[in-house]
């Protein structure tokens, strides 16, 4: 893909919890696509192996407040008691640079994206089933039983929205660069249809 040539894609990636967004993610970063994946801020503790600056930037309650009082997010929501974000700034600065842009986000979050960027390209990742899903959770061992619980019944009313996303790809068990792939082939298909962008109307 020709960057000076196209405008550039902001893309919005969405699934319920576990589905293997940050996994779909890290693969494209080792295959050296393009984009300017967004980093999200959060309040939330930092798991083992994770990377500040690379998985989230993590900063405190009240930093988060002082950031959204002055406009700082593109979108910022209230998750499982946690806050998260979308820097503005990233957003921002990558897509005048001519940059495809990946926001991973929950669905909540790109709802309201969806609402301000219409034309960005929407992708909800999903999981082959249910008993996939559960298993996902289960076997990442972050979750109590009452937090594991409300994480299947969230993910059960964010599967019924994957309807209005662009498009659906499902990650199915150890097939990872099958959904890449697919993701990949997404965008190539839009950047040759030339959807149209005011993204820069959102800053």
């Amino acid at each position: 893909m020709n960057n000076k040539e196209k405008q550039p894609i902001l893309l919005v990636l969405s699934g319920p919890s576990g589905v293997g967004k940050d996994a779909v993610l890290s693969r494209m970063r080792e295959l050296r696509e393009p984009y300017h994946f967004t980093v999200t801020a959060t309040t939330r503790t930092k798991r083992e192996g994770e990377k500040e600056g690379k998985d989230y930037i993590f900063i405190s309650s009240k930093k988060f407040k002082e950031l959204i009082k002055s406009g700082g997010f593109l979108e910022w929501a209230e998750v499982y008691g946690n806050y998260y974000g979308v820097p503005k700034n990233q957003v921002k600065s990558a897509l005048g640079e001519g940059k495809d842009v990946i926001i991973k986000i929950d669905v909540q979050g790109a709802q309201t994206i969806k609402k301000l960027a219409s034309e960005a390209l929407y992708i909800f990742l999903a999981p082959p089933n249910s008993q996939q899903l559960e298993k996902r959770l289960t076997e990442r061992m972050t979750e109590s039983s009452n937090s594991l619980k409300i994480r299947l019944d969230t993910a059960a009313q964010e599967m019924k929205s994957a309807t209005w996303f662009d498009h659906i790809v499902i990650n199915h068990e150890n097939q990872l660069d099958r959904a890449v792939a697919e993701i990949q082939k997404i965008v190539e298909n839009t950047k040759i249809k030339q959807r149209s962008s005011s993204y820069m109307d959102l800053f």
